[in-house]
């Protein structure tokens, strides 16, 4: 648990009092000698002036290992000039030191982001010194790391010299965030402005997968916000969502919003109630105006933010993190393209295992369907060659496109490859089937579906509350549906499944349920009706109807669980699908009804457009005019 902290009071004599700690840039640097390893402060927190004095004292160094975790402050040290005096580590590789790394004047280290502060402590990486940014002291000699506290912390209590630089600038935030002036070895006096990382420009392919990845999150819900288009996304559609926390590694002014409309207010949080916990923010000033000394923020070390036993104490807790390309079983690669380091682990295991197995967590990966400028599909048959897994397919849960939602845990992979080609880039899903199928991650019966693998759409999405105070989900039949089809058809009884199909069945071929899962949605549509369980959602009832082009009327047709006959469901579902047919300019139904069937015949009998019915000995047809 974090801890609150009293409303801070800044000692303004604190250069007189430490005076003897104080130092200008150039001669706190000039301690450091060759072959030591430095941190350096990570991302909006790096001190800027601090390192350009490194930088300008290269000189005088030589072999000199420069340790960081997301620099934004333009990596100075990463030149190709300075690859004699400078080389790089990076447990997470941001664009400043991309191209150096990639060329061979600095290395990478994969590592989950819970497990660096143990590098330091225990001696495995030992630090020589540590450049960070700090508040001035308040009245208690202690000083905050302020927007930047992930493993800052963790780095300044085991280097050996740590040498600071005193911002004025920086927040001084609430939780575990803060180090004693006599914890620091020298000190630099700076008033500059932090690193700002402005709002990122939100495209209708981003804000598509932010609108389904906030469709997963319940109100009193704790949700992780990764870095990212996508997460701030995410933070748009959640305005109608009720006591959301945040337990996050970091987070952007995407969030301010949220907390000042009463959307996040952390009122269900299982720990550090009330509280919005993070280790570090990046983000504009108002977002750094906002933090300092705001006690709704307890800023904490990695070791607990990331902790994925922490996390897992969250119930409901929603961890949403990215991935570079997936592959038709679940493996997620987050970190390289191929064999070029992108970015890195960071938190992602941390919190997708967290998340997991957190009380109604959900673990969601996110990422549009396709790369470089839609050439490439980021869901392949196999990752690309060198591409290294971040995500293993057994931690996997959700996955997100801009074209839907894959849940794949616990699914099989020829269901996980149907689940992943239905949410790729449409002109990429007859290729990943049939190479699913080559692979022999699906039937080679399903090779002549490939042509209904298409977009489900969104807009034919509704709720209805049942007579007896249920509410069930109406959506488009999806691909990964078959399951869930074949169990309602033996849920049903023999004298249903006579009234629906015209004929005794004791068991369905894989082809008829082929058949009623993979539609078209424009000529062949079909809507199901979904009751949520513990275990998944269950289909209780699936209206459908099939267009003659020829005539611009469509066959309608409709079955219901037997426990949920009776209770307006078929009516409903006649409405919903009139309602589509209407939009997509259908003329009318037709529908063939067996004479026995009085509860259909009803439900026809009753609609609001003009009905003609037509009895013969076995059947009664019904002609329904929709204009």
């Amino acid at each position: 648990m974090i801890n609150k902290d009293k409303k801070i009071a800044y000692n303004p004599n604190w250069q007189d009092d430490y005076k003897e700690m104080i130092a200008t840039p150039a001669e706190s640097v000039s301690h450091i000698r060759p072959g030591q390893r430095i941190f350096i402060g990570t991302g909006c927190g790096q001190p800027k002036t601090i390192v350009k004095a490194l930088v300008d004292h290269r000189h005088k160094l030589v072999d000199t290992e420069i340790v960081d975790f997301l620099s934004l402050g333009g990596a100075p040290y990463a030149g190709k000039e300075l690859s004699e005096h400078f080389r790089v580590n990076s447990f997470f590789i941001s664009a400043d030191v991309r191209s150096a790394i990639h060329e061979g004047m600095g290395d990478y280290s994969p590592i989950f982001l819970s497990d660096i502060p143990a590098l330091f402590s225990s001696g495995q990486l030992p630090l020589d010194a540590a450049l960070i940014q700090v508040s001035p002291p308040d009245e208690r000699g202690m000083c905050s790391f302020g927007i930047s506290v992930d493993i800052v912390k963790s780095a300044a209590e085991n280097a050996s010299m740590v040498i600071a630089q005193v911002n004025p600038q920086m927040p001084y935030v609430h939780g575990d965030a803060q180090i004693h002036v006599h914890d620091m070895d020298i000190l630099v006096p700076v008033d500059e402005p932090l690193i700002e990382y402005p709002p990122i420009e939100i495209d209708e392919e981003t804000r598509q997968i932010g609108e389904y990845i906030a469709a997963l999150i319940e109100s009193g819900s704790t949700i992780e916000f990764g870095i990212g288009r996508i997460p701030q996304a995410v933070a748009e559609f959640l305005k109608s969502k009720e006591n959301l926390g945040i337990h996050t590694e970091m987070f952007t002014d995407a969030v301010l919003e949220l907390i000042e409309s009463g959307v996040v207010n952390g009122a269900h949080k299982s720990s550090d109630r009330n509280k919005i916990v993070a280790s570090f923010c990046m983000g504009t000033k108002r977002l750094y105006d906002y933090v300092n000394d705001n006690p709704d923020f307890a800023f904490a070390p990695t070791e607990y933010v990331n902790d994925p036993f922490v996390i897992s104490q969250q119930h409901k807790q929603v961890a949403i993190n990215l991935a570079l390309e997936i592959d038709l079983t679940g493996q997620v690669c987050a970190d390289s393209i191929g064999t070029k380091f992108y970015s890195g682990i960071g938190g992602q295991v941390d919190f997708n295992r967290g998340a997991a197995k957190s009380h109604r967590g959900k673990a969601i990966i996110a990422l549009p369907s396709t790369a470089k400028d839609g050439t490439i599909s980021r869901i392949k048959a196999n990752l690309t060659s060198g591409a290294g897994v971040v995500t293993t397919r057994g931690d996997v849960q959700y996955i997100v496109t801009e074209f839907g939602t894959a849940y794949l845990h616990g699914k099989s992979v020829h269901e996980r490859a149907i689940a992943l080609i239905s949410i790729a880039h449409p002109k990429f899903r007859e290729q990943l089937l049939k190479d699913a199928i080559a692979s022999g991650y699906v039937r080679q019966d399903l090779a002549d579906v490939s042509g209904k693998m298409v977009p489900v759409p969104t807009a034919y999405n509704a709720t209805y509350l049942s007579e007896d105070g249920t509410q069930v989900h109406l959506r488009s039949m999806q691909p990964t549906d078959e399951p869930l089809v074949k169990d309602l058809f033996y849920a049903l009884s023999q004298e249903t499944i006579y009234y629906r199909f015209m004929s005794r069945m004791n068991t369905v071929p894989s082809k008829q349920i082929q058949d009623f899962v993979y539609v078209n949605h424009r000529t062949d549509i079909a809507i199901v009706v979904t009751l949520p369980e513990a275990h998944g959602d269950d289909i209780i009832a699936i209206g459908r109807y099939y267009l003659d082009e020829t005539t611009n009327f469509a066959e309608v047709a409709f079955v219901v669980r037997d426990d949920w006959q009776n209770k307006g469901i078929g009516t409903f579902l006649m409405k919903h699908l009139a309602t589509i047919a209407k939009r997509n300019g259908i003329s009318g139904f037709t529908a063939e009804v067996l004479r026995e069937n009085r509860a259909m015949q009803r439900v026809f009998s009753k609609s609001e457009f003009k009905t003609m019915s037509t009895p013969t000995d076995d059947t009664v047809s019904f002609r329904i005019e929709l204009k």
